[in-house]
């Protein structure tokens, strides 16, 4: 039997979800770092020892906003599909010019740059693909990863840092960078697995 509502009384309708607008502090934080990108490069390309530290100080600025507004994100539930896209996008931009501007300075070698672009190109492309099976979260390894490369790129962006300290994080870097993404790899194998036996099941 149904039990009918009391007198006086109606039933509660459930509350909509919460549209989140795409401009939030969040979203900003990751357009910012996109804009100061072309300025970074031009300040990697003007002689002189002050630029090369605005150069630093503009590049770990933009570093720090990719954690920012990733945890502004997630704690105040700022979440867009503009961000899922944007941010990995923005913090691809800025690891990608400063490595293609230190190897054009020949500071870096070009096959790390190169080693290094494709790596994170292919798991963005590879997150985006799988993205209708599920979302591959961020790995510990992958945050070392990114953390080892903002201390590389920054030790050869700051002048008079010693070349076997630079070379020293610089191979951690790469070598973190190519074991994550073979991780990545088959991370996104095994999602695909488990949603192919699920729809068949």
């Amino acid at each position: 039997m149904t039990k009918q509502p009391e007198a006086g009384t109606e039933p509660i309708a459930p509350s909509p979800a919460r549209r989140v607008s795409p401009w939030n502090v969040a979203n900003v934080l990751t357009v910012l770092r996109l804009v100061v990108v072309p300025f970074f490069v031009v300040c990697m390309f003007v002689d002189g020892t002050g630029w090369r530290w605005a150069a630093l100080v503009v590049f770990l600025l933009a570093s720090l906003t990719d954690q920012l507004d990733g945890w502004l994100a997630r704690k105040y539930g700022l979440i867009t599909d503009f961000g899922k896209i944007a941010d990995p996008i923005a913090d691809k931009a800025l690891i990608g010019a400063a490595l293609v501007t230190l190897s054009l300075l020949d500071e870096v070698s070009w096959w790390v740059t190169g080693a290094i672009l494709v790596r994170e190109v292919g798991v963005t492309a590879l997150r985006f693909a799988v993205i209708r099976h599920g979302v591959i979260p961020a790995s510990y390894g992958g945050k070392v990863k990114t953390v080892l490369q903002i201390a590389a790129i920054a030790l050869y962006i700051l002048p008079g840092v010693p070349e076997p300290l630079r070379w020293a994080v610089l191979g951690a870097a790469v070598a973190v960078t190519l074991v994550t993404g073979a991780d990545y790899v088959v991370r996104a194998v095994r999602l695909r697995k488990v949603a192919q036996k699920a729809r068949g099941g």
